[in-house]
């Protein structure tokens, strides 16, 4: 590649690792994904910065940690970050669909935005009188937005843990909605420059909502659901306990959760939620094309990741908010053969945020000095790459999950720490021995050495953290 490569920054919304074929997930039907990691990397241990959507984005797109940003939940604002210098490097950037910002019409670096935000806004203080574009079309085609509103008069509501069928045309669904914007903007963009094409979609954030016939073939298949083990809910601290319940007594983006929900009712939430990957996947598909179409799929470098994963039931608990893997484990794939050697697994740790400065290096630009995200280039290149010798991840207060003030996780290669500011109980993982973290050793006399050694390895990293960033807050002003 002679010139600067084109970047399409594929993100979805709370989708799991264990959702394409290619990464080990035979049930899945992802024939587009597993075509990107066939031909490109992907990498097997990359982590959000934070288990909910703003802070995890705020992180990836600022190259900063939570606790610097100050993004700690989905309520903070941001719309400052590493777009702004792409831009000003030459790069002309887009964004179709979710970005998340606060404000959500924020610009945020891009030359044009065309935004469409969370499929179900009706309980949300901010963003439930936000029109964006997807509202538009639905309204000028004549429906009802389908969401809690009109969801929650099924009869089965209740029983249905947020799984439903799409009641729209086809190409109202919020996905395929998104996939066509792009795909217009690929056709028809005059290509003078470099581009960054963020396409951001909905999906597979509940409502699940797939049509009949994508669903259709997961409702038969082994979904390889696990189910709560016994005491699991009960060796978790209180505000973990507490979170399982709110969500049992609530409807958050139209999901009814049941901590004890009967199998045939789980699966079939994982059918939909599946099914919902398998629609994106047939967008990334189209986009592909569209790329080839335009004569710029050679010259373009291809990211497909996610913001976070969604639990599922798993542990008890919906959607996101806890550090466990299902929630905090992101597939991260990057497909470009113009622009790097390297093919198949890169095995170690990474923080999600660490695409940016990779991108940047393999666009030929400087990466912002200071930011804490760290390059994994050398990984693309075929060198050896040994990873982060720790991953870390933070929550605070949010509007749903108002039962700690602040949460903070390490992860290293064996051990895993969650520590509660408010509570002196925590929890304490062994991922070699447990790796389903069905088994909480925090109280465990034998491992008390451990735990202060992954107390002592959060401290010192936040010390090192507050130093190494002493002099954002006032170049972010």
């Amino acid at each position: 590649m002679t010139k600067q490569p084109n970047i399409v920054f594929l993100i979805t919304d709370q989708q799991r690792y264990d959702t394409i074929s290619a990464l080990g997930y035979p049930h899945m039907d992802t024939p587009n994904l597993d075509r990107l990691v066939a031909e490109g990397v992907h990498l097997t241990g990359c982590y959000a910065a934070a288990p909910s959507c703003v802070p995890a984005r705020a992180s990836l797109f600022s190259g900063y940690y939570p606790h610097t940003t100050g993004v700690l939940n989905n309520a903070a604002s941001w719309q400052k970050g590493w777009i702004e210098d792409l831009s000003a490097a030459g790069y002309d950037c887009i964004n179709v669909g979710k970005m998340h910002t606060q404000p959500m019409d924020a610009q945020a670096g891009f030359r044009a935005r065309m935004i469409v935000e969370n499929k179900d806004r009706s309980m949300a203080k901010r963003g439930r009188d936000f029109v964006d574009e997807w509202d538009k079309a639905i309204k000028k085609a004549g429906f009802e937005k389908p969401g809690l509103p009109t969801y929650s008069k099924l009869n089965d509501y209740a029983d249905r843990l947020g799984a439903f069928d799409w009641p729209l045309p086809r190409d109202l669904h919020s996905d395929v909605f998104v996939a066509d914007l792009a795909i217009d903007w690929i056709d028809n963009a005059r290509l003078e420059a470099p581009f960054f094409l963020q396409v951001g979609f909905p999906g597979p954030h509940p409502p699940y909502d797939p049509t009949e016939e994508d669903v259709e073939p997961y409702l038969g298949r082994d979904l390889k659901i696990r189910p709560v083990s016994d005491g699991d809910l009960q060796s978790q601290p209180l505000a973990f306990q507490r979170l399982a319940a709110k969500h049992a007594a609530g409807d958050h983006d139209a999901v009814r959760h049941k901590i004890d929900a009967p199998e045939q009712e789980r699966h079939r939430q994982r059918a939909y939620y599946l099914a919902n990957v398998t629609m994106i996947d047939a967008q990334v598909g189209k986009i592909i094309d569209a790329l080839e179409r335009a004569g710029q799929l050679d010259d373009t470098i291809i990211v497909f990741t996610s913001d976070h994963g969604d639990s599922l039931g798993d542990h008890g608990h919906s959607q996101k908010w806890t550090m466990y893997e299902e929630v905090i484990k992101l597939p991260l794939i990057i497909w470009g053969p113009g622009s790097f050697d390297a093919k198949g697994a890169v095995e170690g740790l990474v923080q999600h945020m660490d695409v940016a400065p990779t991108l940047f290096e393999l666009a030929g630009i400087d990466f912002p000095e200071g930011k804490e995200a760290l390059s994994f280039a050398e990984a693309l290149r075929g060198e050896p790459f040994e990873g982060r010798e720790a991953i870390y991840c933070e929550q605070g207060l949010d509007v749903v999950f108002q039962f700690s003030k602040f949460v903070s996780m390490v992860r290293t290669s064996r051990w895993k720490y969650v520590h509660l500011m408010d509570e002196d109980f925590g929890q304490l993982f062994d991922l070699l021995e447990d790796p389903l973290e069905e088994n909480n050793l925090w109280g465990d006399p034998d491992k008390i050495a451990i735990r202060q050694e992954m107390h002592e390895r959060l401290f010192n990293w936040r010390l090192a953290s507050g130093y190494q960033t002493r002099d954002w807050a006032e170049s972010a002003r």
